[in-house]
């Protein structure tokens, strides 16, 4: 299926504009839970089933949005599209990460009205951002507690695809690499990449199937780690990582953040600095990936 025809750019943006703010449990708790209530009622309305995983941190209770679409050959089978809702508390977070939240969105209203064999889960992660700025391994709360919970409860995930800022790009953007990357990275930054591990290679070639099978030209870097990313840092920065260190497959798909976009974590990462075309072309090809993960039935 051509998910290129489909994808609204228009929806993507709008999405991005309702989250758009401080979302950060400490500094803006109000708007970290509207956000998770925005998700929870837009997929309600594209006829999903929705539930809270609740865990604890730091004395509070904080919650991943969990929408179900059932299937009815294998099940129990599940292929999951996730991407984390909070900010840090200096920045508005369009592109990290209301952008990826927002392609989850539309990637659900695109999926909604098509059978398949397995089951799909859309899930709004919360807590992804470092606790504290100087200790990376103080992030990913929400995620490891729900890489957790599926790990002590069976769960048989086929493969998880993380969106983490996926909105930034051009043909005149500076991109740079993390010490250490052993593939060719293009000097300008109009490109998706695609972070995997060994386990999860196959996702990986499995995204790159999906950008040619929508055909909109959407330039693509993909990266297999060994491991779990133990030499190479930089590509366990979001919430692929705890699933990768419960033994799942997993994948990350992002514009490289921090290594192309100066507004990082900053009061400048706002809707009119992202480029909406190229976050289509993203969406189009996660569409792909999930409905070829999860195999369509006629």
């Amino acid at each position: 299926m051509a998910f290129s025809e489909l994808v609204s750019i228009d929806r993507i943006r709008n999405h991005i504009r309702a989250l758009e703010g401080v979302r950060h449990p400490v500094a803006a708790p109000g708007a970290l839970a509207r956000s998770a209530d925005y998700i929870t009622a837009h997929l309600i309305s594209q006829g999903y089933e929705v539930a809270n995983h609740l865990f604890p941190d730091n004395g509070h209770q904080f919650r991943n949005v969990i929408a179900t679409r059932r299937c009815l050959g294998r099940h129990q089978e599940r292929v999951i599209l996730l991407a984390h809702y909070d900010t840090v508390a200096t920045t508005p977070g369009a592109d990290d990460n209301a952008s990826g939240v927002a392609v989850m969105l539309e990637v659900a209203t695109l999926l909604s009205q098509l059978r398949f064999e397995r089951t799909i889960q859309f899930i709004g992660v919360s807590l992804e951002e470092n606790e504290r700025e100087d200790d990376p391994e103080s992030g990913t709360r929400g995620s490891r507690a729900l890489a957790s919970h599926a790990r002590a409860n069976g769960w048989h995930i086929e493969g998880v695809v993380v969106l983490e800022s996926v909105a930034f790009a051009g043909d005149r953007v500076v991109q740079t690499v993390p010490p250490g990357v052993p593939v060719p990275v293009p000097e300008s930054g109009n490109f998706i990449a695609v972070v995997g591990n060994e386990r999860s290679a196959d996702l990986v070639d499995g995204f790159s199937r999906a950008v040619k099978r929508q055909g909109d030209g959407l330039p693509c870097v993909t990266l297999t780690v060994p491991g779990n990313g133990e030499l190479l840092p930089d590509s366990r920065r979001s919430d692929h990582a705890p699933f990768w260190d419960e033994g799942y497959r997993a994948v990350m798909v992002t514009d490289t953040t921090n290594f192309r976009n100066p507004h990082y974590h900053r009061p400048t990462d706002t809707l009119e600095t992202l480029n909406m075309e190229f976050a289509a072309r993203v969406c189009s090809a996660t569409a792909g990936l999930i409905a070829e993960m999860a195999r369509p039935r006629s």
